[in-house]
Order: structure tokens, then sequence, then C-alpha cells
């Protein structure tokens, strides 16, 4: 059997290793900075950032943080949504040697104080209408110091003027600092770039703790070196045969807390100097549509939920946004539906293609090629110097052939140094080399894979096999349903049982029996759901991934 037979399907140009520079993440907005100085780094709402000022600022940002006593390894939390602020910080807190520790700012108090107490966060930075939120977990975590920002900042002249006082409390913007907090602004006055701290970094040195959604359960902390996310970022880039450096604008409106839009968007940007068009909320769809029509972004990283969306918008269907500028759209995070996918291309003429990554090897590991064969419904091929086998689910040791079905293993340059804290998991995850994503998967005689779906997600109806993902695309393969979550729930006779959740598109209608007969024509008599309820939406991480955990949960304390 061919080792690698996904290499013959790379596109021209994309080689097949590549040489790794021995530098920290930072060192890619250093050399953008030096070739492209006058270049928007990123833009916000009217307001550009030159890729030469935000070296600048993030060599203050470093300065800073050390005055404050970050230690090289200290982590350093981040508490803010897609704007500016977020790069400065990221890169200042690499700069100054410490940890990124990113965390989702829709979390609550008690899911911010599991990730502040695992991380050991005692300094963070916080947009100021999250500020409540950090201080109700604050007394029971060790933060010591919140550097909090204001949206304003980051505005141009004229919107930072018409942002009056009034639109600063009503979106809760407007706060007053306790003692021993500051302000993002006057800690920033205090420091020049030439004051940044001379601390050697190097590739093995720990760069990011990325927490895991915990879709599947607690939140766990993977360990990123600096080489960990030089050598994906460059595979990333790598991977877009086509791409123009400093020639690309970049439509940012997955989250940055996201390893996804860290990587695959932010550090692809700055090491591509393209330009990042920030959008701090991706479902404001007017904002993520204006922005496209203002700026014509060239590439478009997305999920599928916010693919589906602008599918669906009016504006988009009455042909009001222009959306030809899109050239590339890495679709990541979830599974893309085949209806999704030709819908989008159809609108855009873009390409859109289904890449695969997790938070255990930050964040691509296979990606379908830009130009070349785009197989709708497979992840892709594996990228450079990624190494892949399917193993047995019976044994967890055998490699099996062609076309079989187990558990997806990597090995490859960007794998994670382990969990934080958390040796059983680490030794679980990591064996000889090897990344046991716990994701089901094939791979096809050509090389490409295909996700079945998630190893802790499989029901099991009478003993026999269904993964949740192959029912919701026949759901999905429905015209009047905009979307459907698929879980196993106990069952008195079966053990376990199939359920669905439906959202139906506006003004349609479906009755349990009709969504019945409509999957009993394309699966198993096993595999139809037995039981149904229709919802007006359903719940998902920030990156749209629907948490089939928790509408088990819902079931079972509705007592259903």
């Amino acid at each position: 059997m061919d080792e690698k037979p996904w290499l013959k399907h790379y596109d021209k140009g994309v080689p097949h290793s590549i040489n790794y520079p021995a530098e920290p993440l930072f060192y890619f907005l250093e050399e953008s900075a030096r070739k492209f100085p006058d270049r928007p780094c990123t833009i916000f709402k009217g307001a550009k950032i030159s890729f030469k000022e935000m070296n600048a600022i993030t060599d203050r940002v470093a300065a800073a943080v050390t005055a404050l006593g970050v230690k090289k390894g200290d982590r350093v939390g981040i508490f803010m949504p897609n704007t500016p602020q977020f790069v400065m910080v990221y890169y200042g807190i690499l700069k100054a040697g410490g940890v990124v520790v990113a965390t989702n700012p829709l979390y609550t108090p008690p899911e911010i104080e599991h990730q502040a107490n695992d991380s050991g966060i005692e300094i963070m930075f916080v947009m100021s209408n999250f500020y409540k939120t950090i201080k109700t977990a604050q007394p029971k975590t060790k933060i010591k110091t919140l550097i909090v920002t204001n949206i304003k900042e980051a505005l141009p002249p004229l919107l930072r003027v018409l942002f009056t006082l009034a639109k600063e409390k009503k979106g809760g913007f407007r706060v007053n600092l306790e003692p021993g907090d500051i302000w993002f602004q006057d800690l920033l006055a205090k420091y020049k770039p030439e004051d940044r701290p001379n601390i050697k970094i190097y590739p093995d040195d720990t760069a990011l703790f990325q927490y895991s959604g915990g879709t599947t359960g607690v939140s766990k902390g993977a360990v990123a070196m600096h080489r960990n996310l030089v050598a994906n970022t460059l595979q990333i880039m790598n991977w877009m045969a086509d791409l123009k450096e400093g020639g690309e604008v970049l439509l940012m409106a997955i989250p940055l807390f996201h390893v996804y839009g860290m990587v695959a968007g932010m550090n692809f940007a700055l090491a591509s100097a393209a330009t990042m068009v920030m959008v701090p909320n991706a479902r404001d769809l007017h904002d993520v549509l204006e922005n496209i029509k203002k700026y014509q972004p060239s590439i478009f990283p997305g999920v599928p939920t916010l693919y589906n969306a602008l599918n669906n918008h009016p504006d988009v269907v009455s042909g009001k946004y222009n959306l030809s500028s899109i050239k590339a759209c890495l679709s990541g995070s979830a599974p893309l539906m085949r209806e999704t996918k030709e819908r989008w291309e159809a609108l855009s003429g873009g390409k859109l293609f289904e890449g695969f990554g997790l938070s255990e090897a930050p964040t691509a590991t296979h990606c379908n090629p830009l130009l070349g064969e785009n197989r709708t419904g497979s992840i892709g091929l594996p990228m450079a110097d990624v190494e892949c086998r399917i193993i047995s689910l019976d044994d967890g040791v055998t490699a099996l052939p062609i076309g079989e079905i187990g558990e997806l293993v990597i090995k490859g340059p960007q794998v994670m140094k382990g969990y934080h804290n958390m040796p059983t998991e680490t030794e679980n995850t990591l064996r000889d080399g090897w990344l046991f994503t716990g994701d089901i998967a094939r791979m096809d005689e050509d090389g490409y894979f295909y996700i079945v779906d998630r190893k802790k997600e499989l029901i099991k109806p009478g003993g026999y096999q269904v993964w949740p993902r192959e029912v919701e695309e026949a759901l999905a393969a429905n015209p009047k349903i905009v979307e459907a979550g698929v879980a196993g729930i106990p069952d008195p006779y079966r053990g376990e049982t199939v359920k669905a959740w439906i959202v139906l598109k506006p003004g349609e209608t479906l009755t349990e029996d009709e969504i019945k007969a409509w999957c009993k024509e394309r699966l198993a008599a096993y595999k139809v759901p037995t039981h149904i309820e229709f919802r007006t939406e359903l719940p998902k991480t920030t990156v749209g991934k629907i948490l089939r955990r928790e509408l088990v949960r819902q079931h079972k304390e509705a007592g259903s």
C-alpha cells in the first residue's frame, strides 16, 4: 500500500515537506512589519493599524506586562472579542515570554474560574463590557490584576465621537475600575517600543494554553509550543498555492479566542501580511455583509452555520450584496453539509473547501485542495509533514486498510506537548508520538479522509452502530429543514435510541411522520429517529458546533 497516497493530489506548488524556521511565533509579525510596514494589519470599523504600528504596539505591551511582573512561562489571560486589541495583547504577551490563555468572552463566572485556576492566570486583559463578569469570578481565582480596554479605543475618530456616553453605558462598556485594575491605554502610555525586554524565546518554549470547547466533558488545556504554532501557520500558508504575500484581505469573523480563528485566521494573516478586517460578532450578519461590501475580502474562513446563515439571508438571496471578491473560504469546526457548500459557491463564485483540525494540533491537520479536486463530505488531504493512520476501534493498535472505519491518529510538527496538569489524559491521547483524535474516520484510495463522527457520540440502538452525523446529513437534505441535531437518548427496550432535534425554515411545516418517512428512504431502519423534537434554535458552541451533549442533558432534565 502507498504510504502517503494523498501526496499525489496536492495542488501544484504545495510542498510535501516544509523547512520550519527556529523562531518564536511573533517572528511572523516582525517580518511582515519589515516587508510591508505601511500595509494595514487590522481594519476595524474603518480604523486602520499598519503592520509597523502593530509591531511597535506589541513591543510596548511586552514592556508593560514585564513591568507588571510577568516572567517567562507565566500564563496571561485574554477575555475579549475580535478587535485590534486582541492582536496587540496576544503578540505582546508572547514577546514578553508569557503564555496566552484566551478565554471565550461569553463564558459564565464558573467556566472562567475553571480555566483561570487550571492555568494559574494572575493577569487578564479584558474588554470593558465583560469587566463585571470577570470581577464576579475573580474572588475564586488567583487573578490579581485586570487590564481593561474599551471598544472605543479601537474606533476611528469620528465613530469615537459618535460613541457617546449613553451608547457606552447601554453596551456596558462604561465601567469604573476597582483599585488595582488598570486601563489599557494608561498602561501603554508609560512605555516605548524600545522598552521591550530582551528575552530569548526558543521554539520549544510554551506559547499557548488552548482549552478545548468542552463539547465532550471537562475543558482541557492543550499546551502548544512556539514551534507547533509556527509549523501550523506555515502549513496553512503553503497550502494556499496561489496566495499573494502582502496582497490578501481576510475577513476575521470567526472568534480569535478559538484555536481555528487564532491560527487559521490571525496567525496566518500576520504571517502572509494579509489585512484582517475584524468582525467582533459573526452573528451580526449585517456587519459581516457590510464589511464584505466595503473591503472586498479575498479570504473568508468560517464555520458551516455562518455560511448557511448567509446563504439564507434575504439580502444575499436578493443579490443586494456582491460576494464575488471572495476566492477562498476554509470551513472548519463542524461538518460541512453538501447543500451549504454548493449554495455558497453558487452565490459567491469562490471555493468553499472543508478542512479539519483540533486544539491538540493547533489548528489544522487536513484540508481539501484549493485548486484541485474538492471532495464534498471529505475533510481533504493531510497537510505537509502530517502522517495519518486509521486505527482499529477494537484494539486501539491495529492500522486498518483503505476504506475501513476506525479512529484517526495523527503525527506532525503541530501536535501539542500535552494537556496541562492532566498526565493520564495526555498518556491516553499521545501514544508513541501519535495523537489519538477521538474522531472516527476513513480514508479512500486517493488519501482523502472522511470524518464519520466523534468516538464518544456513537449511538448504539439495540447493539447497532449509528453515527449522528449520518442522520443529520439525511435530515439536512430536506429542503424544509434549516438545522438538525442528532444524539442518543436512553431507551428501556433498545438501551439507546436515536432522537432528532429539528429547526424548520421560516414558514415551513413538517410532521414527525413526514420526517420519519423522509429518513426511511435514506437510512437503514435502526438509524431512523424514533423521537423528534421541533425547536426554534439549537444550542451551539461559539464556533457554531451543535452541542449534542447539551441536547441530551435538556432531554433528560425535561423527563422526556
